[in-house]
């Protein structure tokens, strides 16, 4: 009783609901249970967030690469797979996810295969370089991606039966804003470091780290009181978009706001580049992908709220500005890195850098969900969110071929070449209907 009494105590502090517990939309049973519930809810997302940075396809996978060697066409896959690898078996399987009276179990199997998949990849750090890491590191990266599409599609299930309403945007809120303080330690504990602690060795330790914290995580998550639900409803969304493609060619609207959203992927493809710039021109070691960290969770903190603003006004100028700052900046740095400017030898440089990329992305992202929002009905909503993710899924896998150009032109010509799409991206996207603001 005294652990129960604590989680009280502690939720009441949090949300404020003293003696009248709120408990809406979830099954009455659960109520008694919430306060625990929203605890291990908090504790298992949060670490699972802090692993995800520790593993990052944009930043921390790209530079343990360059650190062993593989060449760039592999740097090309990391983003794509991680990102499509979630989406789109997500999508196939979130149906027979729904079927299941408890969900939690699935979100148990993906986090044990995540584990499993960032302990690999630290063998494969330790163990491997060149292209054998390469291939190992990207087969492990797909057992990866498909166990995070398992905990997507059951965590939101199972928030939605054990934590009330009103509730659910603190414990997110609060997920968030310790995941990223603990992201930001992480950076500050990589500076820190020598540049002779910057060998596969750190890599291994942070996949290692990742890998524990998922594993904690799992014990966390397994202490979740799930109530058995529903089981009807929810269909196949890769069906729903296989027969739904006829969309693309009788919705004009919907079928240029895909066109430009495919163009948008200049900026996704973009950050794993920058990191092997940065690696190549400014060697600081782990001090460097410190920095790099640092800098990347400052920019997400502090960007996000005012594209939303400004997304509220006109999602397709926060669309167009994003992608036209990203590719200036990569006109910029190409040039930069072409004439040999001595500026980029700085690791503090390549952090403003990727800083700048990382506000840019984030408006990017924001921007195109505000757009899809507004422009739907509420009869066409999960039609056009199942076509664009199914064709967006499918374009970055596509999109991963530019990575061969990297080991044939240099790496600056691949953020040239991202640079130049991105510029073509925000006339495409600012050529877009209105449809947001009052």
């Amino acid at each position: 009783m005294r652990d129960l009494n604590i989680h009280d105590q502690l939720y009441n502090l949090i949300s404020g609901d003293e003696d009248a517990r709120v408990c809406r939309d979830i099954p009455a049973a659960a109520c008694n249970d919430q306060p625990r519930n929203f605890f291990a809810y908090l504790g298992a997302n949060t670490l699972s967030k802090l692993a995800d940075e520790l593993s990052s396809a944009k930043l921390v996978l790209p530079w343990m690469l360059g650190t062993l060697g593989v060449p760039a066409a592999f740097t090309g896959f990391l983003v794509p797979i991680r990102e499509s690898g979630v989406l789109l078996p997500q999508m196939a399987v979130a149906a027979y996810v729904r079927r299941m009276p408890l969900r939690q179990p699935v979100w148990l199997l993906g986090a044990a295969l995540s584990a499993l998949s960032l302990f690999g990849i630290a063998a494969a750090a330790i163990t491997l370089e060149g292209a054998a890491a390469g291939w190992a590191i990207i087969l492990l990266l797909i057992l990866f991606s498909l166990a995070r599409g398992l905990c997507s599609v059951s965590a939101k299930d199972v928030l939605g039966k054990t934590v009330s309403k009103s509730r659910r945007g603190r414990l997110m809120g609060w997920s968030a804003g310790v995941g990223g303080l603990l992201t930001l330690a992480a950076g500050v504990w990589l500076t820190s470091l020598p540049e002779a602690g910057a060998g596969p060795e750190i890599f291994a330790l942070l996949l290692g780290a990742g890998g524990l914290l998922w594993l904690v995580a799992l014990v966390m998550f397994g202490g979740i009181n799930e109530q058995p639900g529903a089981t009807e409803g929810g269909g196949n969304a890769l069906q729903v978009a296989l027969h739904n493609l006829r969309l693309l060619r009788d919705d004009l609207p919907f079928r240029r706001f895909v066109l430009g959203r495919i163009s948008l992927l200049a900026v996704a493809l973009a950050p794993p580049f920058y990191v092997l710039l940065a690696q190549q021109q400014a060697p600081e070691g782990a001090a460097g992908l410190g920095m790099m960290i640092i800098a990347s969770g400052f920019a997400a903190a502090v960007s996000s709220p005012l594209w939303g603003i400004l997304g509220d006004r006109s999602s397709r100028t926060v669309m167009a500005l994003a992608a036209a700052g990203a590719g200036l900046l990569g006109v910029v740095v190409s040039v930069a890195a072409f004439t040999e400017q001595a500026w980029l030898a700085h690791g503090w440089v390549h952090a403003l850098i990727f800083m700048s990329l990382t506000i840019m992305h984030s408006g990017v992202r924001l921007g195109r969900k505000i757009y899809l929002v507004d422009m739907a009905t509420a009869q066409t909503r999960a039609a056009y969110v199942a076509v664009s993710n199914s064709v967006i899924g499918v374009m970055m896998l596509v999109g991963g071929l530019v990575g061969l150009l990297g080991d044939w032109l240099g790496v600056a010509a691949v953020i040239a070449l991202l640079a130049a799409g991105a510029l073509l991206a925000a006339v495409e996207t600012l050529r877009l209907p209105e449809v947001s603001g009052a």
